[in-house]
């Protein structure tokens, strides 16, 4: 599928929210506009952000239903997935992955292994989740280096911060989908317990569970292109051996072969809350296992013979194993929350957060341990919001995280590592009239030590930014924002020195890396009525010392060896929505929405492209909602990626075809309801190119998906 195309059915507006996006009997074009905390201390709405911030509902989230957090967001404009199986899908943000994006867990980092290696899933389960906000480019002023391309704040309400509306409230989720034979049930419920001391004790319990097959695909598993290669590298082969080969491997069809899952988890939180804020705890705990699709890690054994003078009997046969690689994953995560809005000097709101959590995974290699990756760590964050003075507000906060992480075995090519990181961060306002002014800035200390390499390094990095929003009329928004953020190295970039099977690469750090500096500038544009909105984000970004991961052209362990590079690179792209509520025809409301994204990204001084960078893509559709019924239509597109580093394949564009309709027998506020949705309704070929997979599994074929809810 060409740009073209892409862009003209883009612009055709044919196009409704995301699949599952339809709130019932809420129009398409909404004016409740959305608070958004996670893009400054000073929160504001959506559309009167000067940075690209969004938010899902927990509606939204409920109905899509994806197993994994990229998944879940990757028909989100400007965010891609890793798809390193379904389990295994971290968000991309505007072409930003790995330790460039947060993955926060209600303010706070997820403390796991998933920023080391795409293989590594979040243990953040999107299954209780009833709120996520995104920020799309830099918040690293305020989340620090693991956030300098973009943040994703998942809120799962196990600390609650309100009473109950009738002292008790919940929801129960089941769903069950077809792809890949998937059962899925989850729930939570607020209990209010009573009034101690003037303050309200509330109880919060949830948990989910979830078990799925391989998943189903519609061709090879192996894309066009790499079975060609693969056929002309063994043909190559043939002519220079002496001798034929009997057996030929047999080509996956039909199943991506290794990708079932199995997860499950639960909270329990209370809260005491008050008249002017609350303060609460929780403790959680994950378990999942899943397969690694997509091939497994390969071992030789030798068989030596041993004749009298025959040469042959002499030669050793080498015999090459391929095993299935499974993860197992635990996580114990304790918590305490609480906001302060009694006025203290200076201060108008006190806002303190902190979690601990201690993480294990274990790389099972057939029957056999593989590699265990353990992290134990701990983040605390405080945030003073000022009161107003005049036109000025301000906040201020603090931030400090450990991190001990450790990989025993095989696969250990990151030696064990410990890092401290502490930050301060202000942000000060300016607002009169349509006028709003702004300006952040951070500091931040970061020390990494390696102690069995005898490495260390230490980095003090400064970030700031400036910004301008100007609301031309009650309806219509711009807003511009500079920045100049730093970027501490990660420690696998600096230390990694070892095979990593899971990009195939035999991975090389540099200890000597110094800061990443990104220059850049963001605009926004938003307009709305009760009949119509549109957003638009435009983005450029420029990298002095941008760390990327480089093939050097060598091999050892028969694995190409990559070594962590830094080069100048450039960044630039867009995002654009748009909505309409058309007209009434009967009982509906019909409504249309179309989304489209563009990165491109490149090394600079003919350094060529910077690899897995997701092409133009897009989003039309159509929907028709009323009080007991609603059903939508949406067109998915991608187009050919062929913009690719010097060790990537092009990957082909795509178009998927989805369906949904949902039933609410008691109408809108009877809080049941019963979807079936249909995605990739034509059985379609599709590869993400941000995926280190993509060549070796696609993205599952058609999928029938039913799902109950109900709420009370």
């Amino acid at each position: 599928m060409t740009r073209k195309t892409l862009m003209l059915g883009a612009a055709a507006l044919a196009v409704t929210a995301p699949l599952n996006g339809a709130v019932a009997q809420q129009p398409i074009v909404s004016t409740d506009d959305e608070i958004i905390v996670t893009g400054s201390p000073i929160a504001r709405t959506e559309h009167e952000s000067i940075i690209g911030g969004s938010v899902l509902s927990e509606e939204e989230i409920a109905k899509r239903n994806d197993i994994s957090l990229g998944q879940l967001l990757r028909r989100e404009p400007g965010i891609s997935t890793s798809f390193f199986g379904p389990a295994a899908s971290r968000p991309i943000v505007r072409g930003q992955g790995g330790p460039r994006v947060g993955v926060l867990d209600a303010g706070i980092g997820s403390i796991d292994a998933s920023t080391v290696s795409d293989d590594h899933a979040v243990a953040v389960d999107p299954a209780t989740t009833e709120r996520i906000e995104i920020v799309r480019g830099p918040a690293a002023l305020y989340y620090g280096s693991t956030a300098a391309g973009g943040v994703i704040n998942v809120f799962d309400g196990r600390i609650p911060n309100a009473v109950p509306e009738g002292g008790v409230d919940g929801a129960l989720r089941v769903g069950l989908g077809s792809v890949d034979e998937s059962v899925e049930t989850a729930g939570g419920f607020d209990a209010h317990l009573g009034t101690f001391g003037g303050a309200d004790l509330v109880f919060h319990g949830d948990g989910f569970f979830r078990n799925t097959d391989d998943f189903e695909i519609p061709g090879f598993a192996e894309s066009e292109r790499l079975r060609a290669l693969e056929e002309a590298e063994e043909e190559d082969h043939d002519d220079d051996d002496d001798h034929d080969h009997d057996e030929e491997e047999e080509e996956v069809f039909g199943i991506a072969e290794n990708s079932d899952t199995e997860s499950k988890g639960g909270s329990v939180g209370a809260s005491l809350i008050f008249e002017n804020g609350f303060i609460g705890v929780s403790g959680k705990i994950l378990r999942a296992n899943y397969g690694i699709p997509g091939g497994g890690h390969h071992h030789h054994e030798e068989e030596e013979e041993h004749g009298d003078d025959d040469h042959d009997e002499d030669e050793h046969e080498e015999e090459e194993e391929e095993e299935e690689i499974r993860i197992d994953l635990e996580q114990e995560r304790l918590d305490l929350m609480g906001e302060f809005n009694s006025p203290f000097l200076i201060f108008e709101t006190t806002r303190v957060r902190f979690g601990w959590a201690d993480y294990v995974h274990t790389e099972l290699e057939g029957a056999e341990i593989g590699t265990v990756f353990k992290n134990e760590g701990y983040e605390a964050r405080i945030e003073l919001v000022e009161r107003q003075f005049g036109n000025f507000r301000g906040a201020s906060g603090f931030q400090f995280s450990h991190r001990d992480f450790e990989a025993i075995g095989d696969e250990a090519f990151t030696p064990p590592n410990i890092t401290d990181q502490f930050g301060v961060f202000t942000v000060r306002e300016y607002e009169t009239g349509p006028l709003l002014l702004q300006v952040a800035g951070r500091y931040e200390h970061t020390n990494t030590e390696a102690k069995t390499v005898g490495l260390e390094r230490s980095f003090d990095t400064f970030s700031v930014s400036a910004g301008a929003g100007f609301e031309a009329t009650e309806n219509i928004f711009f807003g511009v924002n500079l920045y100049r953020t730093e970027r501490a190295p990660a420690p696998e970039e600096l230390f990694s020195d070892g095979p990593h099977l899971a990009t195939n690469a035999y991975e090389i750090g540099d200890p000597d890396l110094d800061t990443e500096v990104a220059l850049g500038v963001e605009v926004t544009a938003h307009g709305e009525n009760d009949r119509f909105s549109a957003t638009v984000n435009g983005f450029f970004t420029s990298y002095d010392n941008y760390i990327a991961l480089i093939a050097r052209g060598d091999e050892l362990d028969e694995l190409p060896v990559f070594e962590f590079l830094a080069r100048d690179a450039t960044f630039r792209g867009f995002e654009a929505e748009v909505a309409a509520n058309l007209f009434t025809f009967g009982a509906f409301d019909i409504g249309a929405r179309a989304q489209g994204d563009y990165v491109r990204a490149k090394f600079t001084n003919g350094g060529g492209d910077v690899p897995r960078i997701p092409p133009l893509r897009g989003i039309v559709g159509l929907e028709a909602a009323s009080p007991h019924f609603d059903v939508s239509a949406e067109l998915e597109m991608a187009a050919e990626q062929d913009n690719v580093a010097t060790d990537e394949l092009p990957t082909d564009g795509y178009q998927l075809f989805n369906l949904a309709a949902t039933w609410r027998p008691g109408g809108a506020d009877s809080g049941f309801s019963v979807q079936i949705r249909a995605d990739n309704i034509t059985d379609e070929e599709a590869r993400l190119h941000s995926s280190f997979l993509k060549d070796m599994v696609p993205l599952p074929g058609r999928n029938v998906r039913l799902t109950v809810r109900g709420t009370f």
